[in-house]
Protein backbone atom coordinates (compact mmCIF):
# COMPACT_ATOMS: atom_id res chain seq x y z
CA UNK A 1 0.00 0.00 0.00
CA UNK A 2 1.17 3.82 -1.06
CA UNK A 3 -0.55 6.79 0.23
CA UNK A 4 -0.40 8.80 -2.98
CA UNK A 5 -3.91 9.44 -4.03
CA UNK A 6 -6.29 11.38 -5.77
CA UNK A 7 -8.22 13.96 -3.62
CA UNK A 8 -9.73 16.97 -5.16
CA UNK A 9 -8.66 15.96 -8.71
CA UNK A 10 -4.93 15.40 -7.56
CA UNK A 11 -2.62 13.58 -6.38
CA UNK A 12 -1.60 14.31 -2.16
CA UNK A 13 1.05 12.64 -0.25
CA UNK A 14 -0.99 11.90 2.69
CA UNK A 15 -2.54 15.06 3.33
CA UNK A 16 -0.60 17.41 1.51
CA UNK A 17 -0.98 17.91 -2.18
CA UNK A 18 2.49 17.28 -4.51
CA UNK A 19 1.72 20.42 -6.38
CA UNK A 20 2.03 22.12 -3.14
CA UNK A 21 5.18 20.57 -2.65
CA UNK A 22 6.59 21.37 -6.32
CA UNK A 23 5.49 25.37 -5.95
CA UNK A 24 7.56 25.25 -2.36
CA UNK A 25 10.58 22.92 -3.38
CA UNK A 26 11.13 22.82 -6.71
CA UNK A 27 11.31 19.65 -9.48
CA UNK A 28 12.24 17.32 -9.63
CA UNK A 29 12.17 16.53 -5.82
CA UNK A 30 12.06 13.19 -4.17
CA UNK A 31 8.65 12.75 -1.66
CA UNK A 32 8.53 10.27 0.89
CA UNK A 33 5.49 8.60 3.05
CA UNK A 34 6.26 8.72 6.75
CA UNK A 35 2.83 6.75 6.74
CA UNK A 36 3.93 3.81 4.22
CA UNK A 37 6.97 3.41 5.15
CA UNK A 38 5.68 2.65 9.19
CA UNK A 39 2.61 0.31 7.74
CA UNK A 40 5.10 -1.59 5.47
CA UNK A 41 7.60 -2.20 8.50
CA UNK A 42 4.75 -3.43 10.57
CA UNK A 43 3.88 -5.16 8.32
CA UNK A 44 6.53 -7.19 8.03
CA UNK A 45 7.58 -7.56 11.62
CA UNK A 46 4.05 -8.94 12.51
CA UNK A 47 4.51 -11.86 9.91
CA UNK A 48 7.21 -13.06 12.55
CA UNK A 49 6.17 -11.54 15.59
CA UNK A 50 5.95 -14.89 16.96
CA UNK A 51 9.07 -16.07 16.59
CA UNK A 52 12.79 -14.57 17.45
CA UNK A 53 13.50 -12.49 14.73
CA UNK A 54 15.74 -8.82 13.63
CA UNK A 55 14.75 -6.56 11.22
CA UNK A 56 17.49 -5.06 10.09
CA UNK A 57 16.07 -2.61 7.25
CA UNK A 58 18.70 -2.52 4.05
CA UNK A 59 20.22 1.17 4.10
CA UNK A 60 21.49 0.68 0.84
CA UNK A 61 17.81 0.94 -0.37
CA UNK A 62 17.27 4.62 0.73
CA UNK A 63 19.83 5.76 3.13
CA UNK A 64 18.74 8.91 4.25
CA UNK A 65 18.93 9.62 8.13
CA UNK A 66 15.35 10.47 7.66
CA UNK A 67 13.92 7.22 6.57
CA UNK A 68 16.08 5.72 9.15
CA UNK A 69 14.88 7.95 11.94
CA UNK A 70 11.31 6.91 11.41
CA UNK A 71 11.84 3.24 11.35
CA UNK A 72 14.79 3.71 14.17
CA UNK A 73 11.06 4.63 16.16
CA UNK A 74 9.48 1.50 15.70
CA UNK A 75 12.57 -0.16 16.77
CA UNK A 76 14.14 -1.45 13.47
CA UNK A 77 17.66 -2.74 12.82
CA UNK A 78 20.09 -2.15 10.55
CA UNK A 79 21.99 -3.67 7.96
CA UNK A 80 25.11 -1.69 6.42
CA UNK A 81 27.56 -2.05 3.78
CA UNK A 82 29.89 0.73 4.51
CA UNK A 83 31.10 2.91 7.04
CA UNK A 84 29.14 5.83 6.17
CA UNK A 85 26.17 3.93 6.11
CA UNK A 86 27.28 2.59 9.92
CA UNK A 87 27.56 6.25 10.56
CA UNK A 88 24.22 7.35 9.18
CA UNK A 89 22.43 4.25 11.03
CA UNK A 90 23.78 5.21 14.56
CA UNK A 91 23.09 9.25 13.90
CA UNK A 92 19.77 7.99 13.08
CA UNK A 93 19.48 6.02 16.51
CA UNK A 94 19.49 2.57 15.68
CA UNK A 95 20.99 0.71 18.13
CA UNK A 96 24.53 -0.93 17.56
CA UNK A 97 23.43 -3.58 18.68
CA UNK A 98 20.60 -4.11 16.23
CA UNK A 99 23.41 -3.37 13.47
CA UNK A 100 24.85 -6.23 10.79
CA UNK A 101 27.38 -5.07 8.73
CA UNK A 102 27.30 -6.74 5.10
CA UNK A 103 29.46 -6.48 1.98
CA UNK A 104 31.90 -8.19 -0.23
CA UNK A 105 35.14 -5.39 0.75
CA UNK A 106 34.85 -4.29 3.90
CA UNK A 107 37.82 -1.88 4.75
CA UNK A 108 40.15 -2.14 7.95
CA UNK A 109 39.15 1.26 8.65
CA UNK A 110 35.07 0.61 8.66
CA UNK A 111 35.99 -2.82 10.18
CA UNK A 112 37.88 -1.09 13.15
CA UNK A 113 35.03 1.91 13.29
CA UNK A 114 32.05 -1.10 13.61
CA UNK A 115 34.35 -2.81 16.46
CA UNK A 116 34.97 0.49 18.09
CA UNK A 117 30.92 0.47 17.93
CA UNK A 118 30.14 -2.78 19.24
CA UNK A 119 27.95 -3.59 16.39
CA UNK A 120 25.64 -6.74 16.51
CA UNK A 121 27.26 -9.17 13.98
CA UNK A 122 29.94 -8.74 10.47
CA UNK A 123 28.67 -11.40 7.63
CA UNK A 124 31.96 -12.28 6.29
CA UNK A 125 32.24 -12.75 2.84
CA UNK A 126 35.65 -14.03 2.19
CA UNK A 127 38.91 -15.90 4.03
CA UNK A 128 40.95 -13.06 3.57
CA UNK A 129 38.11 -10.57 5.23
CA UNK A 130 38.02 -12.82 8.25
CA UNK A 131 42.15 -12.67 8.66
CA UNK A 132 41.96 -8.94 8.78
CA UNK A 133 38.52 -8.62 11.13
CA UNK A 134 40.50 -11.01 13.27
CA UNK A 135 44.05 -8.89 13.22
CA UNK A 136 41.79 -5.77 13.69
CA UNK A 137 40.32 -7.60 16.82
CA UNK A 138 42.68 -8.81 18.23
CA UNK A 139 44.76 -5.22 18.32
CA UNK A 140 41.18 -3.52 19.96
CA UNK A 141 41.16 -6.44 22.65
CA UNK A 142 37.71 -7.62 21.18
CA UNK A 143 36.11 -10.18 19.51
CA UNK A 144 34.19 -9.92 16.24
CA UNK A 145 30.76 -11.83 16.30
CA UNK A 146 30.65 -13.38 12.46
CA UNK A 147 28.53 -15.30 10.34
CA UNK A 148 29.87 -16.39 7.33
CA UNK A 149 27.69 -15.27 3.72
CA UNK A 150 27.68 -18.51 2.34
CA UNK A 151 26.63 -18.37 -1.90
CA UNK A 152 24.32 -21.31 -2.02
CA UNK A 153 24.21 -21.08 -5.87
CA UNK A 154 20.68 -20.30 -6.35
CA UNK A 155 19.71 -17.91 -9.03
CA UNK A 156 16.77 -15.24 -8.28
CA UNK A 157 16.47 -11.98 -8.81
CA UNK A 158 14.41 -9.64 -11.17
CA UNK A 159 17.66 -8.77 -13.40
CA UNK A 160 20.98 -10.26 -13.48
CA UNK A 161 22.70 -7.29 -11.90
CA UNK A 162 21.11 -7.86 -8.89
CA UNK A 163 20.82 -11.45 -8.60
CA UNK A 164 23.21 -12.51 -5.64
CA UNK A 165 23.24 -15.63 -5.22
CA UNK A 166 24.68 -17.77 -8.34
CA UNK A 167 27.74 -19.52 -8.04
CA UNK A 168 29.39 -16.90 -11.03
CA UNK A 169 28.28 -13.84 -8.43
CA UNK A 170 31.13 -12.08 -6.53
CA UNK A 171 29.20 -12.72 -3.26
CA UNK A 172 29.87 -15.10 -0.42
CA UNK A 173 31.46 -17.86 0.66
CA UNK A 174 31.53 -20.82 -2.24
CA UNK A 175 29.50 -23.55 -0.94
CA UNK A 176 32.23 -25.70 -1.14
CA UNK A 177 34.26 -23.90 1.10
CA UNK A 178 31.87 -23.18 3.89
CA UNK A 179 32.45 -25.92 6.27
CA UNK A 180 36.14 -25.38 5.79
CA UNK A 181 35.81 -21.54 6.28
CA UNK A 182 33.79 -22.24 9.89
CA UNK A 183 36.42 -24.53 11.13
CA UNK A 184 39.28 -22.04 10.36
CA UNK A 185 37.48 -19.14 11.80
CA UNK A 186 36.54 -21.35 15.17
CA UNK A 187 40.56 -21.21 15.71
CA UNK A 188 40.84 -17.48 15.62
CA UNK A 189 41.05 -16.35 19.11
CA UNK A 190 39.22 -12.49 17.83
CA UNK A 191 36.78 -14.60 15.84
CA UNK A 192 33.32 -15.31 17.44
CA UNK A 193 31.18 -17.41 15.17
CA UNK A 194 27.37 -17.09 16.61
CA UNK A 195 25.74 -17.41 13.03
CA UNK A 196 25.15 -18.15 9.17
CA UNK A 197 23.99 -15.65 6.32
CA UNK A 198 22.61 -16.20 3.19
CA UNK A 199 21.53 -13.45 0.04
CA UNK A 200 19.90 -14.89 -3.14
CA UNK A 201 19.52 -11.72 -4.99
CA UNK A 202 16.69 -8.82 -5.18
CA UNK A 203 13.05 -8.32 -6.39
CA UNK A 204 11.98 -11.74 -5.77
CA UNK A 205 8.34 -12.00 -6.73
CA UNK A 206 8.59 -16.48 -5.69
CA UNK A 207 8.75 -18.05 -2.93
CA UNK A 208 10.40 -21.13 -4.49
CA UNK A 209 14.13 -19.44 -4.35
CA UNK A 210 13.59 -18.52 -0.85
CA UNK A 211 12.84 -22.26 -0.03
CA UNK A 212 15.61 -23.98 -1.88
CA UNK A 213 18.10 -21.41 0.13
CA UNK A 214 16.39 -22.09 3.61
CA UNK A 215 16.50 -25.74 2.89
CA UNK A 216 20.19 -25.93 1.73
CA UNK A 217 21.50 -23.61 4.68
CA UNK A 218 19.70 -25.73 7.31
CA UNK A 219 21.05 -28.76 6.33
CA UNK A 220 24.73 -26.45 6.49
CA UNK A 221 23.39 -25.43 10.15
CA UNK A 222 23.28 -29.36 11.01
CA UNK A 223 26.37 -30.19 10.06
CA UNK A 224 28.25 -26.85 11.74
CA UNK A 225 26.14 -27.40 15.21
CA UNK A 226 27.81 -31.36 14.37
CA UNK A 227 31.02 -30.12 14.03
CA UNK A 228 31.08 -27.87 17.42
CA UNK A 229 30.09 -24.52 16.22
CA UNK A 230 27.22 -22.71 17.97
CA UNK A 231 25.29 -21.30 15.57
CA UNK A 232 22.39 -19.08 17.25
CA UNK A 233 21.36 -17.18 13.87
CA UNK A 234 20.44 -17.34 10.28
CA UNK A 235 20.23 -14.92 8.58
CA UNK A 236 18.34 -14.59 5.14
CA UNK A 237 18.97 -11.62 3.81
CA UNK A 238 16.25 -9.42 2.40
CA UNK A 239 15.10 -9.37 -1.61
CA UNK A 240 11.35 -9.74 -1.46
CA UNK A 241 9.48 -7.62 -4.26
CA UNK A 242 7.53 -5.28 -4.44
CA UNK A 243 4.61 -4.12 -7.30
CA UNK A 244 5.92 -1.29 -9.65
CA UNK A 245 2.60 -1.49 -11.54
CA UNK A 246 3.53 -3.27 -14.91
CA UNK A 247 1.51 -6.27 -14.45
CA UNK A 248 4.12 -8.79 -13.65
CA UNK A 249 3.13 -11.19 -11.32
CA UNK A 250 2.61 -10.29 -7.93
CA UNK A 251 5.39 -10.95 -5.43
CA UNK A 252 4.02 -12.77 -1.89
CA UNK A 253 2.72 -11.20 0.60
CA UNK A 254 4.50 -11.11 3.84
CA UNK A 255 2.65 -12.85 6.23
CA UNK A 256 2.81 -15.66 2.93
CA UNK A 257 6.44 -15.01 2.99
CA UNK A 258 6.33 -15.52 7.06
CA UNK A 259 4.76 -18.44 7.31
CA UNK A 260 6.72 -20.18 4.95
CA UNK A 261 10.00 -18.79 6.58
CA UNK A 262 8.48 -20.30 10.32
CA UNK A 263 7.50 -23.60 8.53
CA UNK A 264 10.59 -24.43 7.38
CA UNK A 265 12.99 -22.61 10.17
CA UNK A 266 11.17 -23.34 13.49
CA UNK A 267 12.53 -26.47 14.25
CA UNK A 268 16.13 -24.96 13.98
CA UNK A 269 15.87 -22.90 16.99
CA UNK A 270 18.02 -19.99 15.85
CA UNK A 271 16.97 -16.02 15.81
CA UNK A 272 15.95 -15.23 12.47
CA UNK A 273 17.60 -12.23 10.44
CA UNK A 274 16.04 -10.11 8.23
CA UNK A 275 17.32 -7.14 5.81
CA UNK A 276 14.33 -6.06 4.14
CA UNK A 277 15.15 -2.75 1.99
CA UNK A 278 12.69 -1.97 -1.14
CA UNK A 279 10.00 -4.13 0.41
CA UNK A 280 10.14 -1.31 2.91
CA UNK A 281 10.77 2.10 1.29
CA UNK A 282 10.02 1.30 -2.63
CA UNK A 283 6.43 1.87 -2.51
CA UNK A 284 6.87 4.80 0.36
CA UNK A 285 8.14 7.36 -2.16
CA UNK A 286 7.56 8.94 -5.37
CA UNK A 287 9.74 11.13 -8.05
CA UNK A 288 7.73 14.30 -9.21
CA UNK A 289 9.26 15.68 -11.98
CA UNK A 290 7.62 18.77 -14.58
CA UNK A 291 6.96 18.53 -18.15
CA UNK A 292 9.81 20.78 -19.88
CA UNK A 293 8.19 20.02 -23.45
CA UNK A 294 6.26 17.76 -25.10
CA UNK A 295 8.23 16.87 -28.36
CA UNK A 296 6.79 15.25 -31.41
CA UNK A 297 8.67 13.55 -33.63
CA UNK A 298 8.96 11.64 -37.33
CA UNK A 299 7.55 8.42 -35.63
CA UNK A 300 7.14 9.02 -32.04
CA UNK A 301 6.10 11.31 -29.55
CA UNK A 302 8.20 12.98 -26.78
CA UNK A 303 7.66 14.01 -23.08
CA UNK A 304 10.39 15.39 -22.04
CA UNK A 305 10.68 16.06 -18.27
CA UNK A 306 13.35 18.16 -15.46
CA UNK A 307 14.05 14.36 -14.20
CA UNK A 308 17.10 12.72 -15.40
CA UNK A 309 18.13 9.53 -15.22
CA UNK A 310 21.17 11.04 -12.59
CA UNK A 311 18.25 11.29 -10.31
CA UNK A 312 16.51 7.79 -11.06
CA UNK A 313 19.16 5.80 -12.39
CA UNK A 314 16.79 2.21 -12.37
CA UNK A 315 15.18 2.21 -16.04
CA UNK A 316 18.65 2.94 -17.66
CA UNK A 317 20.40 0.42 -15.15
CA UNK A 318 18.19 -2.47 -14.81
CA UNK A 319 15.59 -1.75 -18.01
CA UNK A 320 13.38 -1.25 -14.67
CA UNK A 321 9.35 -0.23 -15.20
CA UNK A 322 7.28 2.50 -12.89
CA UNK A 323 3.83 3.30 -13.15
CA UNK A 324 3.52 6.83 -14.07
CA UNK A 325 0.60 9.50 -13.97
CA UNK A 326 0.05 13.20 -13.77
CA UNK A 327 -0.61 14.78 -10.75
CA UNK A 328 -3.67 16.28 -12.12
CA UNK A 329 -6.47 14.13 -12.92
CA UNK A 330 -6.73 13.79 -16.20
CA UNK A 331 -10.84 13.55 -16.67
CA UNK A 332 -13.55 10.98 -17.19
CA UNK A 333 -13.28 11.17 -21.14
CA UNK A 334 -9.63 11.92 -23.12
CA UNK A 335 -7.72 10.04 -25.90
CA UNK A 336 -4.59 8.67 -24.21
CA UNK A 337 -1.14 9.72 -26.03
CA UNK A 338 1.58 7.25 -26.51
CA UNK A 339 5.02 9.25 -24.91
CA UNK A 340 8.42 8.29 -24.72
CA UNK A 341 9.67 9.55 -21.26
CA UNK A 342 13.08 11.11 -21.08
CA UNK A 343 15.13 12.58 -19.69
CA UNK A 344 17.65 16.31 -20.56
CA UNK A 345 20.80 14.55 -20.31
CA UNK A 346 22.64 14.22 -23.58
CA UNK A 347 22.46 10.14 -23.61
CA UNK A 348 19.82 7.87 -25.44
CA UNK A 349 19.78 6.11 -22.22
CA UNK A 350 18.72 8.75 -20.45
CA UNK A 351 14.86 7.08 -21.30
CA UNK A 352 12.25 6.62 -18.33
CA UNK A 353 10.16 4.45 -20.81
CA UNK A 354 9.13 4.02 -24.16
CA UNK A 355 6.03 3.72 -25.63
CA UNK A 356 3.77 4.22 -22.62
CA UNK A 357 0.23 5.78 -22.95
CA UNK A 358 -0.64 8.48 -20.96
CA UNK A 359 -3.46 11.70 -20.60
CA UNK A 360 -2.10 14.07 -23.14
CA UNK A 361 0.69 16.47 -21.31
CA UNK A 362 2.04 19.43 -22.12
CA UNK A 363 4.99 22.35 -20.24
CA UNK A 364 4.25 23.03 -16.85
CA UNK A 365 2.35 19.51 -16.29
CA UNK A 366 3.76 17.73 -12.78
CA UNK A 367 4.41 14.01 -13.54
CA UNK A 368 4.59 10.94 -10.72
CA UNK A 369 6.86 8.33 -11.09
CA UNK A 370 5.83 6.13 -8.81
CA UNK A 371 7.72 2.89 -6.56
CA UNK A 372 11.06 5.18 -6.76
CA UNK A 373 11.42 5.17 -2.63
CA UNK A 374 14.05 2.23 -2.77
CA UNK A 375 17.31 2.88 -4.95
CA UNK A 376 16.66 6.41 -6.23
CA UNK A 377 17.83 9.16 -4.35
CA UNK A 378 20.78 6.48 -3.35
CA UNK A 379 21.75 6.08 -6.41
CA UNK A 380 21.48 9.21 -7.91
CA UNK A 381 24.83 11.62 -8.96
CA UNK A 382 25.72 14.97 -10.23
CA UNK A 383 25.85 13.89 -14.04
CA UNK A 384 26.28 16.93 -16.32
CA UNK A 385 26.53 19.03 -13.44
CA UNK A 386 22.87 18.47 -12.09
CA UNK A 387 22.50 19.23 -8.26
CA UNK A 388 21.20 16.06 -6.48
CA UNK A 389 17.38 16.63 -6.01
CA UNK A 390 15.77 17.42 -2.65
CA UNK A 391 13.99 14.49 -0.59
CA UNK A 392 10.81 15.69 1.21
CA UNK A 393 9.50 13.86 4.18
CA UNK A 394 5.19 13.80 4.48
CA UNK A 395 3.91 13.18 8.12
CA UNK A 396 0.17 13.49 7.74
CA UNK A 397 -0.66 17.34 6.83
CA UNK A 398 2.96 18.21 7.21
CA UNK A 399 6.48 18.14 5.45
CA UNK A 400 9.64 18.86 5.60
CA UNK A 401 12.58 19.01 3.35
CA UNK A 402 15.37 15.93 4.24
CA UNK A 403 17.51 16.73 1.89
CA UNK A 404 18.37 20.00 0.22
CA UNK A 405 19.05 20.60 -3.16
CA UNK A 406 22.76 22.17 -3.59
CA UNK A 407 23.65 25.36 -5.64
CA UNK A 408 25.78 24.97 -8.83
CA UNK A 409 28.26 26.89 -6.13
CA UNK A 410 28.21 24.23 -3.86
CA UNK A 411 29.12 21.68 -6.22
CA UNK A 412 31.49 23.71 -7.95
CA UNK A 413 33.40 24.35 -3.82
CA UNK A 414 34.10 21.17 -3.79
CA UNK A 415 36.27 20.98 -6.83
CA UNK A 416 40.26 22.32 -6.65
CA UNK A 417 42.49 24.05 -9.15
CA UNK A 418 45.97 22.93 -9.31
CA UNK A 419 48.86 25.06 -8.76
CA UNK A 420 49.90 25.24 -12.12
CA UNK A 421 46.51 26.31 -13.53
Amino acid sequence: MRHFDFKNGEIYAEGVSLRRIAEDVGTPVYVYSTATLERHYNVFTAAFSDVPALVAYSVKANSNIAVLATLAKLGCGADVVSGGELVRALTAGIPASKIVFSGVGKTRSEMELALKSDIRVFNVESLPELAALNEIALSLGKRASIAFRVNPDISAGGHDKISTGKAENKFGIAWDQAEEAYAIAAAMEGINVVGVDVHIGSQIDDLTPFKAAIHKVGALIERLRAAGHNIQSFDIGGGLGIPYGDNRKAPPLPSDYGTMVKDMTRHMDVEMIFEPGRMIAGNAGILLSEVIYAKQGSDRNFLIIDAAMNDLIRPALYDAYHDMEPVKAPGAKYDEIIYDVVGPICETGDTFTKQRALPPMEAGDLLVIHSAGAYGAAQSSQYNTRPLIPEVLVNGYNYQVIRERPSIEDILKTERLPDWL
